[in-house]
């Protein structure tokens, strides 16, 4: 089996290598990436059976990753393996065409039953994102709390971090942009999520389990 590790921090993806390895053997191949330009460079002359994509990485975001990947290697399943919780991002990469979603407080058996289910089924459901897609259904009906949905990769990740305390210049170093340009995502996110300052945006995303 064939397997993309996209994740920026060499110690998870080394991890995560361990792991496979024990279960699998003489039977893996494992290549490395830790920002887009790497996964477009990888992709060039190369297939994988699985793509484990972080959602957090520096400069481009993973969920633009799985985008580029569903829409350029539409048959390649991408397991998402995060730090953040189910309820902050699995349905948005669902939506973006994931086969499923893990944290990474998940324990190794639970990766190599995920990856075992992808394989046969194409998807990796957890009871967790079962409960998520019934809430959503059931969350349609109020307009307030699905504005979020409007958001692009980019401004919920920016939103998510005003949310979290940190100031234009600290979000700026973390995404690798200009403060200019993340008081332009700010100017564009607030009015989709009718709120009018930080105070009320950092309340929006509580309100709706946006952050931890």
């Amino acid at each position: 089996m064939k397997i993309l590790i996209v994740d920026d921090h060499p110690f998870v993806r080394k991890g995560l290598i361990h792991v496979l390895a024990h279960e699998m053997g003489d039977d893996l191949t494992v290549n490395e990436a830790d920002c887009q330009s790497d996964v477009l460079t990888l992709f060039t002359g190369h297939t994988y059976d699985l793509v484990l994509l972080d959602v957090s990485l520096e400069g481009r975001s993973g969920l633009d990753i799985l985008a580029w990947i569903k829409k350029e290697h539409p048959s390649v399943p991408v397991l998402i393996v995060s730090m953040h919780p189910e309820d902050q991002y699995a349905l948005r990469a669902i939506r973006l065409g994931a086969a499923g979603y893990l944290t990474k407080h998940s324990a190794p058996v639970d990766l190599i039953a995920a990856i075992a289910q992808i394989r046969i089924t194409g998807k990796y459901i957890s009871p967790k994102l079962s409960l998520l897609l019934a809430e959503e259904i059931g969350r349609r009906t109020d307009k307030r709390s699905s504005l979020y949905e409007l958001l692009s990769n980019r401004e919920m990740e920016i939103g998510r971090l005003i949310a979290s305390g940190s100031t234009a210049k600290e979000i700026a170093a973390i995404l690798n942009l200009s403060v200019k340009t993340v008081n332009t995502y700010r100017a564009r996110l607030l009015p989709k999520l009718s709120v009018r300052n930080n105070v009320e945006l950092s309340a929006y995303f509580i309100e709706n389990k946006l952050i931890s």
